[in-house]
């Protein structure tokens, strides 16, 4: 299970404020013409002062776009008006994805904060022009009866997102929603620099490390002390959890982990919900949660409750037969014991794993060095999808360590991106994809990164990876390929993952399904030692043992998707969100609750996603039944994938997820695959 904010999906509003901190990431200047914004994003390789400058230019041309848009007489025409206008999103959207990506990766602290100071300025000019009246009536102006399809679509949506976004207040409410996004811009950005600088550690002596693999004991060497100092970032971590067998470290670990960014974003979080249910009241809604989901697939907060009610009633009877397994197991080494601690989890799932599907996850890790994982992982979506990757080694990178590739599609180069896959110091911490500008058919080609802390990268590591760590890749390559497909529409508001936010996920989880395939994992997981390919009962084995515990985890997800709701559902007055996950983690899961933990201080989603944390689970619900249009047992024939990738990924944001959906399925979608998988005994040993 992975927690990770999704890429920046496009509103106008506040909503697209709020979302700054975790926005995609932006291209060369705005002076630049149509090749040059094709160009690498990062050339030049700026220094602090350019950077700002070429984020400036942008934004004096959005600027002067508008101001020619506005000043139109006559008759309004596709031409005069909605091209302008798609032309400022263009210029906003480079800006502001840009700065949103270099303030979570560039090494360099000055850039950093002039990332941020700039975000700011984008901000700004984006809350202007979404409660600008002349600009919203020049596109209401609009007649649609003749325009195609997704030119109609994106007429209504823009309107849509403007009236959400308060035009049509009276100005001293707009003044206020204006002054109320601009503080929580800083707000946001300060959230997630405190979960960016957290430098959380953990000590312990070697012996403490018994039962780790020995890549890993071999990479911690004692200090002059003779202590091991451990990072609580996912290369240590998940090892830690899962194999250590000293409980204490294990402990402590989990605590230091849960405790990043406090007690910081305390504070932070609870000014971040007052201002959004300020904004959320002033606009007309009775709360952040109901405001949010306005234009989402949910459309409201109760439907999003009712859809957690009805994940938690469902998965009830497999969480408690699987937690029976983890406390008999457990009491196989502390006779009498009666609880599973959270800090167990992992550590006795590895356990049952091994005794009552005789898998062990070392066995796997053999099978799984960095660099074999990233060749399949583009091996095979090259191969699925009909598209070839081409390395650009002299390439303008923010850090020596990232890599950037070409996606060519028909002998045409058809997108960029770059993979900035292992920790470093000041570095975004979990995993996710940042666009960096939307494609535009024949004029600019999508670009995008993936930004994620795997092991490897340290000279003479293989970065032997857990089966997370591949299912991680998997998923955000998942993401970059929606960018990358969905960047060849006409418009830049039509283009890239410009989706409702809870069907993001659903192409990221399906594409977690061919990680499961031995027919998939014969293409890269060979022993770098022997050459030996991984055998396929290994495979059927890992899929066995990794099927227990999805009961579990599915209501830990329920514990997210119901704090993230909870926070944002009510008036945040007097609302400890401590106390919110404490009375979640007790309602949803048999594990105790860790008294002295506040997770929420570092659960980035809560900025990100806000109150739409249950997206995961709604998206998986589509996943699942898209993913049963697939032949399992032959999951790189192209068949499917050419019509997922044409009636789902292609379109981006150029129709409502839900028709894509009926679009590639041939009906509406149900939860039915999904409660089915759930519902699967293949882990019943």
């Amino acid at each position: 299970m992975h927690s990770r904010p999704v890429p920046l999906v496009r509103l106008i509003a506040a909503g697209l404020l709020a979302l700054l901190a975790v926005a995609p990431a932006g291209g060369a200047s705005a002076a630049s013409t149509s090749s040059g914004d094709n160009a690498p994003f990062w050339t030049g390789k700026p220094n602090a002062a350019q950077f700002k400058e070429r984020q400036e230019k942008r934004l004096g041309a959005a600027k002067s776009v508008m101001d020619k848009l506005v000043a139109v007489k006559g008759k309004r025409t596709i031409d005069n008006t909605l091209v302008p206008f798609d032309e400022i999103d263009r210029q906003l959207d480079m800006a502001s994805s840009q700065s949103g990506l270099i303030e979570e990766v560039s090494p360099d602290s000055a850039t950093r904060a002039t990332a941020e100071a700039v975000s700011q300025d984008i901000s700004k000019f984006s809350t202007d022009l979404s409660l600008n009246r002349q600009v919203y009536d020049a596109l209401s102006a609009l007649d649609t009866t003749s325009m195609d399809s997704e030119t109609k679509y994106y007429v209504q949506k823009t309107l849509r997102d403007f009236r959400l976004s308060g035009v049509d207040k009276d100005q001293a409410t707009r003044d206020k929603i204006r002054k109320l996004n601009e503080e929580l811009v800083l707000v946001s950005q300060e959230f997630g620099r405190n979960i960016r600088e957290d430098k959380s550690t953990v000590t312990c002596m070697p012996a403490d490390l018994d039962g780790l693999p020995q890549d890993f004991i071999d990479r911690h060497k004692p200090g002059t002390d003779g202590k091991i100092t451990l990072t609580v970032e996912y290369p240590d971590y998940i090892p830690v959890s899962t194999y250590a067998k000293s409980d204490d470290l294990r402990r402590r670990m989990y605590i230091a982990y849960q405790n990043r960014a406090y007690p910081k974003n305390m504070d932070v979080l609870d000014r971040m919900r007052q201002k959004r249910h300020e904004l959320a009241t002033t606009l007309g809604f009775p709360d952040y949660a109901d405001y949010i989901m306005a234009d989402k697939m949910a459309g409201n907060a109760a439907t999003a409750r009712a859809f957690i009610d009805r994940v938690v009633a469902a998965s009830g009877p497999r969480q408690e037969r699987e937690y029976a397994q983890l406390l008999a197991r457990k009491q196989k080494d502390v006779p009498g014991a009666n609880v599973v601690n959270f800090w167990e989890f992992s550590y006795f799932s590895e356990l049952v794993r091994k005794s009552d599907y005789a898998f062990d996850s070392q066995e796997l890790r053999a099978y799984l060095p960095y660099d074999q994982v990233k060749q399949g992982v583009l091996d095979i979506s090259a191969k699925l999808f009909g598209v070839e990757y081409r390395r650009v080694k002299d390439a303008p990178v923010w850090d020596p360590s990232v890599e950037c590739y070409e996606m060519i599609d028909g002998g045409k180069v058809a997108g960029r991106f770059y993979l900035d896959m292992h920790p470093r110091d000041n570095k975004y911490n979990h995993a996710a994809q940042f666009d960096i500008r939307t494609g535009i058919e024949g004029r600019q080609i999508p670009e995008a990164a993936l930004i994620c802390n795997l092991p490897g990268g340290d000279p003479g590591d293989p970065g032997l990876c857990e089966y997370n760590d591949v299912n991680t890749f998997f998923h955000e390559f998942g993401h970059l390929l929606h960018t990358m497909f969905a960047g060849h529409h006409k418009w830049v508001g039509t283009g890239g993952i410009r989706t409702e936010h809870d069907f993001v996920e659903a192409p990221s989880q399906m594409l977690e399904e061919w990680m499961k395939s031995p027919e998939v994992l014969a293409v890269f997981a060979k022993d770098p030692k022997t050459g030996k390919v991984i055998p396929a009962d290994l495979v059927k084995r890992m899929n066995r043992a990794n099927d227990f515990g999805k009961g579990l985890l599915v209501r830990r997800q329920m514990v997210y998707a119901g704090t993230s709701l909870a926070c944002y559902d009510r008036d945040p007055a007097g609302v400890s969100t401590d106390q919110i996950m404490s009375d979640l983690v007790k309602k949803y899961q048999p594990f105790p609750f860790v008294d002295g933990t506040h997770f929420q201080c570092a659960f980035g989603h809560l900025d990100g996603y806000s109150a739409v944390y249950y997206t995961y689970m709604w998206s998986l619900v589509i996943a699942k039944d898209m993913f049963s249009k697939f032949d399992k047992d032959h999951l790189l024939a192209p068949g499917a994938a050419k019509d997922y990738r044409e009636k789902v990924l292609a379109a981006g944001g150029s129709k409502p997820a839900a028709q894509m959906v009926h679009d590639f399925l041939g009906r509406d979608f149900n939860e039915q695959a999904w409660k089915t998988w759930l519902d699967s005994d293949e882990a019943t040993p």
